[in-house]
C-alpha cells in the first residue's frame, strides 16, 4: 500500500508539473486581474491613517531596512537634494555658467533632478511669502551644456509673470518633488520618499498594526494612482469647473493634484492634460504618444493592459525603480507574461517569426517596437523618453498623423528608408491589421 501511495503521489506531482508549465505565464497574476473594480471615486485610504501626519522616511528604516536601502539607491530619493548636505549632487559645470545667469552656485539651496537635466532652486520672496524660484539656466545632462530655462512657458504661462524670479516652485514643482507638500503645503522631506506612495505614517510608526495605504492591495486600476499623481501631465483641477482658463488662477495655478493623499480618489484632485485623437498639442503627438517626459499615465490609460488590470508595479519595482530607460530588463520583462504561442501572444512559434529580425538583434527587442522613443526631456535633448502606448505604430500612421519620422520604431533603425518603403516592407510580411488601416482623414487630403 505504501508503494502504491508513493506512485500515486509521484504521478499527481508529474501531472501538476505538466499542467503548470502549460498554463499561460499570466496565471500568477490571476488574483490581481480578477479583483473587483471599485470605481475611481471611492476613498480607499485606511481610516486609521486619516488623522496621521507625515514624518519622513528616516522613521521607516528601523522596520523596513531592505526597502529603505533600495529606495535610497534609486533616483526617487535624489529628485531634490540639498547641496549644503550633499555638495556632490551638483552635476553641472558652473565654471561655464553663462554670464547672464541670474544665480550663482552660492545662492542655490536645492538641485532638481540629475539624470537627464538639472535645475536649481534659489530662495525668494514671492507674492508676500518665503518661497523658492528656479534659475534662468538649466544643465542638460544629456548634451553636457547649459541651456536657457523659462519655467513659465508651460500650460500656465498666463497665470504667472514672465519672470522666473516671480515664479514660485511651491505651485509647480514642490508638490511632486517634496514628500508631504502635495497634501499639506509643507516640505516635509526633499525627496519622493515612502510617504509619497504610502501616505502619512505617524500612526503606523507608533503602532505597526495601524494600517497605511498599500497600492498593491487595491483594485489594480486604482493601484496606478500612486504613480499617476506625478507621472501624468495635468491641469489645475479647478479649471474643470470654477476657473476655465489659466489666467483666472493668477499666481495660484497648481501643476500637481493639490490635496491628494495616496488612497484618496485621484480623479477628485487631478485634471489630466487634454488630448483628442488627431490633434497635436505641446505634450502629445496626434496619435496620443508623448512629446514630453512625465506623460506615462496619459498614454497608459489608453492601453489594453491598463484596462485589463496590469499595473505600473508589474513592470517596475517601486522601491528599486527597476527596468528604466537607462537599464531596461530586456525581453524578460515582457515575456514573463507574453510567451510565444500563448493566448496573449506573440502568436508565433519563434521570436524571429514575430519580428522578422534576428532573435539577438535590436529589431527583436520588445521595447524597440512597442515602446519607441517619442519624447524629449527638454526641447534641446535627444529622443530618450519611451512611449507607454504599447500598441505598435505603423509607418503609415506616423506619416498620417504628421509625426517626425524618427519617432517611428522602424525608421529609428532604418533611417536610410522612407516611411512609405517601411510600410511596404510590413505589407510584404503580411504584418498589417484591419485596425491599423483606419488612418486619420488628414492622410487622404
Amino acid at each position: 500500500m505504501k508503494r502504491i501511495f508513493i506512485i500515486i503521489i509521484l504521478l499527481l506531482t508529474l501531472v501538476a508539473t505538466i499542467i503548470w508549465f502549460n498554463l499561460p505565464k499570466i496565471t500568477p497574476y490571476y488574483v490581481q486581474l480578477t479583483k473587483p473594480r471599485i470605481g475611481l471615486n471611492l476613498d480607499i485610504q485606511p481610516q486609521a491613517q486619516k488623522e496621521a501626519h507625515f514624518v519622513g522616511s528616516s522613521k521607516c528604516v528601523k522596520c523596513h531596512e531592505e526597502q529603505h536601502t533600495q529606495w535610497k539607491n534609486s533616483m526617487h530619493s535624489k529628485m531634490i537634494q540639498d547641496i549644503r548636505k550633499t555638495p556632490n549632487s551638483v552635476v553641472a559645470d558652473f565654471s561655464k555658467l553663462p554670464k547672464n545667469a541670474d544665480f550663482t552656485l552660492a545662492q542655490v539651496v536645492y538641485t532638481v533632478g540629475s539624470k537627464f537635466k538639472q535645475r536649481y532652486m534659489i530662495p525668494a520672496n514671492i507674492n508676500g511669502k518665503e518661497d523658492f524660484r528656479l534659475g534662468n539656466y538649466q544643465w542638460n545632462v544629456q548634451t553636457k551644456k547649459w541651456q536657457n530655462f523659462k519655467p513659465y512657458t508651460y500650460w500656465y504661462h498666463d497665470a504667472y509673470p514672465h519672470d522666473n524670479k516671480q515664479f514660485p516652485t511651491s505651485n509647480t514643482c514642490d508638490g511632486c518633488h517634496f514628500t508631504g507638500f502635495m497634501a499639506t503645503g509643507k516640505r516635509v522631506e526633499p525627496a519622493i520618499s515612502c510617504e509619497a506612495c504610502h501616505g502619512p505614517a505617524s500612526n503606523h510608526i507608533k503602532n505597526p498594526k495601524s494600517k497605511i495605504f498599500k497600492a498593491s492591495l487595491s483594485d489594480p486600476i486604482r493601484t496606478n494612482e500612486v504613480c499617476f499623481q506625478c507621472h501624468m501631465r495635468n491641469r489645475d483641477k479647478r479649471m474643470e469647473t470654477e476657473y476655465k482658463k489659466a489666467k483666472d488662477l493668477w499666481m495660484d495655478a497648481k501643476d500637481y493634484p493639490a490635496g491628494y493623499v495616496p488612497g484618496k480618489p485621484l480623479i477628485s484632485y487631478k485634471l489630466p492634460a487634454p488630448f483628442a485623437l488627431g490633434a497635436e498639442t505641446k505634450e502629445f503627438w496626434a496619435n496620443g504618444a508623448a512629446k514630453k517626459n512625465r506623460t506615462q499615465g496619459n498614454e497608459y490609460i489608453h492601453d489594453r493592459m491598463y484596462q485589463h488590470g496590469i499595473t505600473c508595479i508589474n513592470c517596475h519595482n517601486p522601491h528599486k525603480l527597476s527596468n528604466t530607460v537607462e537599464k531596461p530588463e530586456g525581453n524578460d520583462a515582457c515575456m514573463k507574461c507574453h510567451s510565444l504561442g500563448s493566448i496573449i501572444g506573440p502568436h508565433q512559434d519563434t521570436l524571429e517569426q514575430h519580428t522578422h529580425h534576428k532573435a539577438d538583434s535590436k529589431g527583436s527587442l520588445c521595447i524597440e517596437c512597442h515602446m519607441p522613443k517619442t519624447a524629449k526631456h527638454t526641447g534641446k535633448s535627444p529622443l530618450t523618453v519611451r512611449s507607454h502606448l504599447f500598441s505598435f505604430t505603423y509607418p503609415a500612421q506616423t506619416k498620417a498623423y504628421g509625426m517626425p519620422p524618427e519617432t517611428n520604431a522602424c525608421y529609428a533603425c532604418h533611417k536610410d528608408k522612407t516611411l512609405d518603403t517601411l510600410q511596404e516592407n510590413l505589407k510584404s510580411w503580411g504584418r498589417l491589421e484591419w485596425e491599423k488601416l483606419e488612418l486619420p482623414q488628414t492622410s487622404f487630403k
